[in-house]
């Protein structure tokens, strides 16, 4: 029996709220939580612990965007891969390049990419964003917790194909943001996300390379 058996039903449940209903999708979602859990004992990975807390917070906020993303993903400041592992996982077609500067995060996506058997799809490099060799190659551009959309874009902008998309997860829509975005990008649109079993509010903010 899988370790996190218990949790299988809460997970099935979120991700039928998501539209996200292939019958493997939470055993492989599983297994990349309990090797999350196994390395962050010894590596300090994340500091939610509980399976039962990362499962909204971390998966199920993840595929929330899941509708937006498609083709190929540059994923930065992904620390242990995400949204881009779990997004890899529900999407057997995406390519994803997982860009974390922390050496011991680098080291867990590589053994987690190795183990879940997502090596023909999805590439680790341990090097800041700016120093990624794949400029205008990315369909989409994915940041959950990097920083400003500025700075998203100065660090990670180059990997956009033209007309390629950013995909920055916020919480409340950041105006002034949105407002200060640099030449060259164009706000699309924002989504508000419904992650199922969590109360925060969030949003996807989408913007255009031109």
């Amino acid at each position: 029996m899988h370790p996190l058996t218990a949790h299988e039903p809460a997970l099935r449940h979120g991700l039928h709220q998501l539209g996200l209903d292939d019958p493997d999708l939470p055993a492989r979602l599983l297994d990349y939580l309990a090797l999350l859990l196994q390395w962050n004992r010894a590596y300090n990975l994340t500091a939610i612990r509980e399976p039962a807390e990362m499962i909204p917070k971390h998966l199920l906020d993840s595929l929330a965007i899941h509708p937006h993303v498609q083709g190929s993903l540059a994923d930065i400041g992904t620390g242990p891969g995400l949204p881009g592992i779990p997004l890899a996982l529900a999407q057997p077609r995406l390519r994803a390049s997982l860009v974390e500067t922390a050496g011991k995060k680098a080291r867990f996506l590589r053994e987690a990419v190795r183990q879940l058997e997502l090596g023909a799809r999805v590439r680790v490099h341990d090097a800041r964003a700016q120093d990624v060799p794949e400029s205008g190659t990315h369909d989409c551009l994915a940041a959950r917790a990097f920083g400003t959309l500025e700075q998203i874009l100065a660090a990670g902008g180059h990997l956009l194909r033209p007309g390629g998309r950013l995909l920055a997860m916020k919480g409340r829509v950041p105006a002034e943001e949105i407002a200060a975005l640099p030449d060259g990008y164009r706000h699309l649109e924002t989504h508000p996300l419904a992650v199922p079993g969590l109360a925060a509010e969030r949003h996807l903010v989408v913007v255009e390379k031109l």
